[in-house]
């Protein structure tokens, strides 16, 4: 890491495979984030985003091009709980949930404007990226689907099938069957942290999401992760997870 004579961090960040910049948060205290850039990336025919945040300074503007290595902007430390000597840039690699979010964001928290548009991070579901990245390294084709494929699965939801579920038509590689299937529900396959993983059409007759599956385990389901409480038989999911299935299909 280079830094100049009064501390400040000068390293470049580059973007991990070209690109369209879709958003730019030019202010630092607008996010937990700090300033920070998404890139939207095309691959096999889906999404992704990456982003990068803490920056101290931005180059690109939204809309621009950038290639595998182009300048984003400089390392920094804006955003919350950081500092100087801690400066660093935080990664991620998405899926994006729903075009909807600013509604639902609206409806949820009320008494805090949403910045960001459907950029913001609730809007974004992070993948791995250090266990891809490794799992890459000796296979070079290795797809996000088939990594995404081999990912342990935490939890299942029922939810009821709705015209505003984008995940089969965004990532049509999740689902069972066609993307454009309209089954009386759908079964979502999540990690742990909440990233959706498989959607398998169901014929089960459902009015709300309800909890499917979970990995055997002990303890209280809370302090795993958040979208989840309780343990065994008595698991269900908090309201933290049931506002996340509601931004899935949102409005629904």
């Amino acid at each position: 890491m280079r830094r100049d004579a009064r501390g400040e961090p000068l390293d470049e960040v580059r973007a991990m495979a070209a690109g369209k910049v879709v958003y730019t948060s030019t202010a630092g205290g607008a996010s937990n984030y700090g300033r920070y850039v998404v890139v939207e990336h095309r691959w096999g025919g889906s999404p992704y985003y990456s982003l990068y945040a803490h920056l101290s300074t931005i180059a690109v503007a939204e809309g621009q091009a950038v290639g595998q290595g182009e300048k984003l902007g400089v390392m920094g430390y804006t955003g919350s709980g950081i500092n100087r000597e801690r400066a660093h840039v935080h990664v991620e690699l998405n899926l994006l949930l729903n075009d909807h979010f600013e509604a639902w964001h609206n409806t949820f928290f009320k008494s805090d404007p949403n910045r960001h548009g459907i950029y913001n991070g609730l809007n974004l579901a992070g993948l791995d990226l250090p266990r891809f990245l490794l799992a890459a390294r000796g296979n070079s084709s290795l797809t996000l689907p088939a990594f995404l494929g081999r990912q342990e699965v935490f939890y299942k939801v029922i939810i009821p099938h709705s015209p505003n579920f984008q995940l089969p038509r965004r990532y049509p590689w999740m689902t069972d069957g066609s993307p454009n299937e309209k089954p009386v529900s759908w079964e979502i396959s999540f990690t742990r942290s909440g990233l959706p993983l498989r959607l398998a059409p169901s014929d089960r007759a459902v009015s709300a999401a309800g909890l499917s599956y979970v990995k055997p385990g002990p303890g209280d389901l809370r302090n795993l992760t958040r979208h989840l409480a309780g343990r065994g038989s008595s698991a269900r999911l908090t309201d933290s997870g049931k506002a996340y299935l509601r931004l899935l299909t949102f409005p629904d």
